[in-house]
């Protein structure tokens, strides 16, 4: 039983011990007081009868009708005339049924009144001519104790009811920090770690101090460990002068947007190269080098700010490389960055030169020939001059005609009306190899009969129509089914659009809720930038889905965890690193401190640890010592 209910019990029975104790006293002493009243009255009574009776100077039938005229005026039950030797000489009793009017039978058993004999001298002077007993009938006295119980026990039933309301809201003031501290306590059990407002109660004020501290404690280590990730990271994947990814990160940047399956599927890569480095150095000195190299990189960030998923590197020297993934925002022109440049070397007064080289890319090029076409238009406007652009002529391989959006919209719901839709499978393994889940993108055949398309050719026009809830939703239910008759745990990404239908939720809720097994091995996952953009989303995701058994995690996560300012209050499961972070850790010694320590961070919080998109086996031995729970890409074979 709930301490609340405990109490409520507690007042209950007081109330009612209270109650009972009062009309019990109140009882006895209002019986009490009519018994009194009766003997007094019987007494009163025969003294008077006795008066009026030695006045008829024992005339027997004078007396007699004076009995019978102080029987039938009055209420009694009995009056007796006796002679000195005590023989009954006149008596008249009542009816034993009559003068019980309003008093139940059952009350008049339950609650007897005792009406006391009154007895009297009836004498002739000095003669003595017997006696006289009056017995009052107690009915009246029955009517008034019945009446007066009947109010007695509403007044103090109004008055229990008022005390129960006062009571209501002291249980309601000591319940409210009361359920504070259990929501507290249950977060701490669901890996959510929040602070609560100190009550005034003073036990509960203590233990919420306490667990405010341990919070408090939990919080200041996170950030001091997400402080010392973030410097890892600086290390591992960033160029030392501007703060931009180094060579071999921005690499794996471009990789991992090549390889993605839920990823845009084209995007364009700039290579930027100022011109002559060596010299520019000569005439500027050391210094002022490194400042115009700084000026540049932040001119690249400004440029490709409000761009998801846009990477900027430095590749060596004067060689920077930005790669920008097409969806619903518009990319920046290569000539626009032409001329942001030559502004920015103008206003420096510099006398420099920069050239940019541009390649457009699809999903599933090979990072070389993205790069070798890059590097070659680069050469031939380094060759055409100051602030020249050349872009690549390459066809892109799997691009899509051009399509209208309400084209998009009509294929996209004819192929969920239809379920063209199909769900593949990428095992998620352990370090024993044992399967922990499989990996589940979604793929759709969008025209009758054709291939199944990743996410990659579909997702940024279904974001533009408005559809990916209903396309998220679809794959739930159908990894809901495939569970229902495997039992094989499956993990389906949900996009951070679909979290902004105010409707997702509730009807994935209702979903797990019809398949409550199967609900059990079903893992959910976001990308890592809805934690940083709709963080409230992600943890209401988390306080609906995960009471049901559902996993919740992150995904593509690893670049901005330390940035994620309440992690902590999540309530996540996992979290899967991001295939650019894991890359060639078998050969960096930087880049496996990063993960070591952001491994370190994460499992602090109670959270398991994936890596995902591993494509070398020796990357995949290099990760069981940094102590993730399980890898997932090309490079892993199910055992």
């Amino acid at each position: 039983m709930s301490l609340i209910r405990q109490i409520w019990l507690l007042l209950a029975v007081t109330l009612l011990m209270a109650f009972l104790g009062s009309f019990g006293v109140w009882m006895a002493s209002a019986r009490g007081y009519l018994e009194t009243q009766l003997r007094l009255k019987n007494a009163d009574n025969a003294q008077s009868l006795a008066l009026s009776l030695s006045q008829q100077r024992g005339d027997m039938s004078l007396m007699d009708l004076a009995v019978s005229a102080q029987f039938d005026t009055g209420f009694y039950k009995q009056i007796q005339l006796k002679d000195p030797a005590g023989t009954v000489i006149n008596s008249h009793e009542a009816d034993p049924s009559a003068g019980h009017g309003k008093a139940p039978a059952w009350f008049v058993r339950m609650v007897p009144i005792e009406s006391p004999v009154g007895v009297a001298q009836v004498t002739d002077g000095w003669r003595a001519l017997g006696s006289v007993e009056v017995t009052s009938h107690s009915g009246f006295a029955y009517d008034q104790l019945w009446e007066g119980s009947l109010k007695t026990a509403m007044w103090l039933a109004v008055l229990g009811g008022l005390a129960g309301v006062l009571a209501s809201f002291g249980v309601r003031g000591i319940r409210r920090p009361l359920d504070a501290t259990v929501g507290q306590a249950q977060a701490l059990m669901e890996r959510r770690f929040i602070t609560v407002e100190e009550p005034r109660v003073p036990e509960l004020a203590r233990l919420s101090q306490a667990m405010n501290m341990v919070v408090s404690r939990l919080k200041n280590l996170f950030d001091e460990q997400a402080t010392q990730v973030e410097q890892l990271r600086q290390q591992a994947h960033c160029d030392a002068l501007t703060g931009l990814s180094h060579r071999k990160h921005f690499m794996g940047q471009l990789q991992a947007s090549l390889a993605s399956e839920d990823g845009p599927a084209q995007g364009v890569v700039y290579l930027v190269r100022l011109v002559d480095l060596a010299g520019v150095n000569r005439n500027l000195g050391h210094r002022q080098t490194d400042a115009l190299l700084q000026r540049l990189a932040q001119l690249l960030l400004e440029v490709t700010q409000g761009i998801p998923g846009a990477a900027v590197g430095r590749l060596n020297g004067g060689d920077f490389a930005v790669c920008l993934s097409e969806g619903g925002t518009p990319l920046p022109q290569p000539e626009y960055l032409a001329d942001s440049l030559k502004r920015m070397f103008s206003e420096q007064a510099i006398n420099g030169q920069a050239v940019v080289g541009a390649a457009r890319w699809a999903r599933g090029m090979p990072l070389a020939q993205v790069l070798a076409s890059a590097d070659s238009a680069l050469a031939r406007a380094e060759s055409r001059g100051n602030f020249a652009v050349e872009t690549a002529d390459l066809s892109v391989a799997h691009a899509q005609p051009a399509m209208g959006e309400d084209e998009w919209r009509r294929r996209l719901s004819a192929a969920l009306a239809a379920k063209r839709i199909q769900l593949v499978r990428f095992p998620v393994v352990d370090r024993d190899g044992r399967l922990v889940h499989h990996e589940c993108p979604m793929r759709l055949q969008l025209d009758p009969g054709g291939a199944y398309e990743a996410a990659a050719v579909w997702l940024p026009m279904a974001l533009r129509c408005g559809l990916m809830s209903q396309i998220d939703e679809q794959a739930v239910v159908m990894a809901l089914e495939q569970i229902s008759q495997d039992g094989i745990p499956r993990g389906v990404n949900l996009s951070p659009a679909s979290l902004a239908d105010s409707g997702f939720v509730p009807r994935l809720r209702a979903h797990l809720l019809a398949s409550p097994q199967a609900a059990n091995s079903l893992w959910l996952e976001v990308a890592e930038s809805a934690a940083l953009t709709r963080f409230e989303l992600v943890r209401e995701l988390c306080k609906q889905l995960r009471p049901l058994g559902v996993r919740i995690g992150l995904e593509h996560a690893g670049e901005r965890l330390a940035r994620i300012e309440f992690l902590f209050e999540a309530g996540l499961d996992y979290v899967k690193l991001d295939a650019s972070v894991v890359q060639g850790v078998a050969h960096d010694t930087a880049r496996r401190a990063f993960v070591s320590g952001t491994v370190s961070m994460l499992r602090s919080l109670g959270l398991h640890v994936y890596a995902e998109g591993v494509m070398d086996a020796q990357d995949i031995g290099a990760l069981w010592p940094c102590g993730v729970d399980g890898v997932t890409g090309p490079a892993v074979k199910l055992a």
